[in-house]
């Protein structure tokens, strides 16, 4: 989506779903398929392989499927090319860094797109685990 970066939701006065209905919602759905991430090539600039560990562990990787994957994996291959290359096109770095906008690599990306990584939910014990400890603490039995 082009244009200025959207603010986050938590920044907004009001919902997006009362500003712009359902405009977003896809049209169809698929079905998730298992996805197998390739090794990183050995030759990569170590910026490529860099950006390719980091995908991996990104938050967005949950929405990556196989094509995304062999997609990002040219995009490692022309990265490499363009920064061993002697005379560098900035053409070639506009591209490479406009392909790289279509993987949501970046916060603003996927703000455009209306993608946004929930923080993690703090871990907490189940309650039946505080039911247990409080009946053993009744028979003073020790946890």
């Amino acid at each position: 989506m082009p244009g200025p970066t959207p603010n986050h939701s938590d920044d907004l006065a009001r919902e997006r779903s009362r500003k712009g209905g359902d405009s977003m919602r896809p049209i169809s759905a698929g079905e998730r398929r298992k996805v197998a991430v390739p090794r990183a090539d050995k030759g990569w600039h170590p910026i490529a392989k860099r950006i390719w560990e980091a995908m991996k562990v990104s938050g967005q990787e949950d929405y990556y499927q196989q094509t995304d994957w062999a997609y990002a994996y040219s995009l490692c291959d022309d990265l490499t090319y363009y920064k061993s290359a002697e005379r560098r096109s900035p053409e070639m770095l506009k591209a490479i860094m406009t392909a790289m906008e279509r993987l949501l690599l970046t916060e603003g990306d996927r703000r455009r797109a209306r993608i946004e990584l929930a923080e993690p939910e703090p871990e907490t014990e189940p309650a039946s685990v505080h039911a247990i400890d409080e009946y053993k603490r009744e028979l003073g039995v020790a946890r």
